[in-house]
């Protein structure tokens, strides 16, 4: 672990659990504004999108089409919609099409960040 890593990590530590939440946020925001690196962005795999498909399925063929997004900095959005679909029964098309807006949006983020 770098010197800065473990200050970081002893910091947390000392932190009420409350602050650690904070500090954990403030993290994850920094990280996501923080550039890709070039070498990383290509175009999309162009996968069609299948006529009968499942929220699953979808989030797998959305992770392949876009392979430059990091699907970790999706996981809030995508398990949300998710749970909607599986407890509150909203349709699987309609699911899709904003998994769909999500993963463009996210790739045009990455691209304009360049």
């Amino acid at each position: 672990m770098q010197p800065s890593a473990k200050q970081l990590a002893d910091i947390f530590e000392y932190l009420p659990e409350h602050d650690q939440k904070t500090l954990f946020e403030f993290a994850e925001f920094l990280k996501s504004r923080a550039p890709v690196p070039v070498a990383e962005i290509t175009e999309p795999v162009e996968i069609p999108r299948p006529e009968k498909e499942s929220v699953v399925s979808a989030i797998k063929r959305l992770g392949a089409t876009y392979p430059m997004v990091d699907r970790k900095h999706l996981l809030n959005e995508t398990s949300d919609l998710m749970m909607q679909h599986m407890l509150k029964g909203r349709a699987a098309d309609e699911i899709i099409d904003e998994l769909e807006v999500l993963f463009v949006e996210k790739y045009e983020f990455i691209v304009q960040s360049k």
